[in-house]
């Protein structure tokens, strides 16, 4: 009896992981979208992620306080590197994102952030002497060509700033980028849940502390709304997709769930079709299935 149940419960349990990854990989597409709605009230990007980590850090702390307690004492060492990662792989690359978002549709953003595993693969080569294959070179200038693609359609339609907050989002991609590398290397010796809480910690100390260097307490009162958006921004867009990312990866396995995230460009390009009132035209589609089968190519790639 208890045989015949075992592929059933097996299939149960991994699609429900997969729709685990597939919800997370929304959510955190959705940020984008959020961020958007936020600035129609003129908030800065200074303001935004510091709303947003600010919101964040009780559940983030909570679960770092948690994992401290249960956990051996980090090594010195091992302590400056987690503040590095944290700088890096969140306020730095959250800020960027933010910043880019300012000038260029939801949609193109989601597309440049999503290369990421590929500036992975390039800084694996460059630093690492990492061979890098047939099929990963063809995934690579088939997902560039797709953003190309892209880029110069917004270009064409958004003006000069388009090319100014693309540089702003590759950049955020760029140093998340850095942020997998060196983490990759500590999450076997810290563990996942403990470093992206500790990480995430920093990174809201760093991106609330800005805030309150370069704007006035006045800057705090903000309408109604913005303080909803934030909380949506902090906990549906930050909190539970890290999470959740994290359990998919637990259930299905890391590349299964990387796979099912690539529903994130699909996902941005129509909330932002539904929520911001942006265009969905042919070359956007184009340059939306170039980009994700450039990353599924990636996907296939054996380890």
């Amino acid at each position: 009896m208890k045989a015949q149940l075992n592929p059933s419960f097996s299939r149960k349990h991994y699609l429900g992981g997969l729709l685990i990854a597939l919800t997370g990989a929304i959510l955190f597409s959705t940020k984008a979208i959020v961020a958007k709605l936020i600035y129609r009230y003129h908030v800065d990007a200074v303001t935004l992620i510091g709303f947003r980590m600010a919101f964040s850090l009780p559940l983030f702390a909570a679960i770092a306080l948690w994992q401290m307690s249960k956990s051996p004492a980090l090594l010195k060492s091992e302590r400056w590197r987690l503040i590095g990662l944290g700088l890096v792989g969140y306020y730095l690359s959250s800020f960027l994102d933010f910043l880019g978002l300012q000038y260029i549709t939801a949609g193109l953003e989601r597309l440049i952030l999503f290369l990421t595993p590929s500036f992975v693969l390039i800084m694996s080569a460059l630093f690492f002497k990492r061979k890098v294959s047939t099929l990963e070179l063809a995934a690579l200038v088939v997902s560039y060509f797709g953003i190309v693609l892209v880029f110069l359609h917004d270009l064409k339609f958004g003006g000069d700033n388009v090319l100014l907050g693309s540089v702003m989002v590759l950049g955020a991609a760029i140093s998340y980028a850095v942020y997998l590398i060196q983490s990759g290397q500590m999450v076997t010796k810290v563990g996942s849940l403990r470093l992206v809480s500790y990480a995430m910690c920093v990174s809201s100390a760093a991106c609330i502390g800005q805030f309150f260097i370069l704007r006035p307490v006045s800057v705090l009162i903000q309408p109604t709304a913005v303080y909803w958006l934030s909380l949506v921004n902090a906990v549906f867009c930050t909190v539970l997709p890290v999470f959740m990312t994290m359990i998919a990866v637990k259930r299905i396995g890391a590349a299964t769930a990387s796979q099912a995230g690539m529903i994130g460009p699909v996902s941005t390009l129509f909330l932002g079709a539904f929520f911001l009132d942006e265009a969905i035209t042919v070359w956007q589609l184009g340059g939306t299935a170039l980009v994700m089968g450039g990353m599924y190519l990636l996907s296939k790639k054996k380890a």
